[in-house]
This record gives structure tokens, C-alpha cells and sequence, in this order.
């Protein structure tokens, strides 16, 4: 196996990434969209890395599989469903458990890296 590189994660165009779409559970207006890459992901769906990019809005959260992210850029709230409430912002790392449920809010675009085992 060969090691991978995203260079300057925090500098790739947006141009260059994938359109993934809007969130599929949007909380009203405005509805977040995502675009990304993804860096690697093992024949099995498992063990994903990549870079992440997503607009403004709020939606609804449901992490399955673990999932460390490093953020580079932007701000957003995430509010468990037991009422837990944590800011992220560019320069912050984060850790969601499998299982973690509530809701997202970006409120200025965020770029992140991240990496589902």
C-alpha cells in the first residue's frame, strides 16, 4: 500500500471537489450543501478519509460510525439530542462517537478533514 496526500487541504479549490449534493435531512432554510473528496476508502466501506466542505443551514445528525475531523476552516454548532452543545471552528479537532444523534448547524461554510474507521 502506498501512502496518500491531500496538499494544502485547506487551499483546495472548491472547483476541484465533488458536488456531494444537499444534506439529506435539512431543518428549514437555508438547506446545506456538500462537496468534498474523498482521500481513501477500503474495498468494504470502511476506514474513510477525506475532505469535506459544507454551506450554511441545519439539519439533522445521525454519525453511525465514528468519526474524527479536523477543521480548518468555519463555524458550526452541534447540539446532541441530550441537549450537549459544542462550537467548532477553523483549528479545532473533533471526536463523534457511533451513535452520537442531534443536530448540525453550520453557520459560516466549514472545511474540514476527517476520518470514519
Amino acid at each position: 500500500m502506498n501512502a496518500k496526500l491531500l496538499a494544502q487541504a485547506a487551499q483546495v479549490p472548491e472547483a476541484a471537489l465533488t458536488d456531494w449534493g444537499p444534506v439529506e435531512a435539512p431543518i428549514g432554510e437555508p438547506v446545506s450543501r456538500t462537496s468534498g473528496t474523498v482521500l481513501n476508502r477500503d474495498a468494504d466501506g470502511a476506514n474513510e478519509a477525506g475532505l469535506w466542505l459544507c454551506t450554511p443551514g441545519t439539519w439533522r445528525c445521525e454519525v453511525e460510525r465514528a468519526e474524527f475531523c479536523q477543521f480548518l476552516s468555519g463555524r458550526s454548532i452541534y447540539t446532541s439530542d441530550e441537549g450537549v452543545r459544542i462550537e467548532v471552528e477553523g483549528g479545532d479537532a473533533a471526536y463523534f462517537p457511533a451513535g452520537w444523534r442531534g443536530t448540525c448547524e453550520v453557520v459560516t461554510s466549514v472545511r474540514k478533514t476527517y476520518m470514519i474507521p
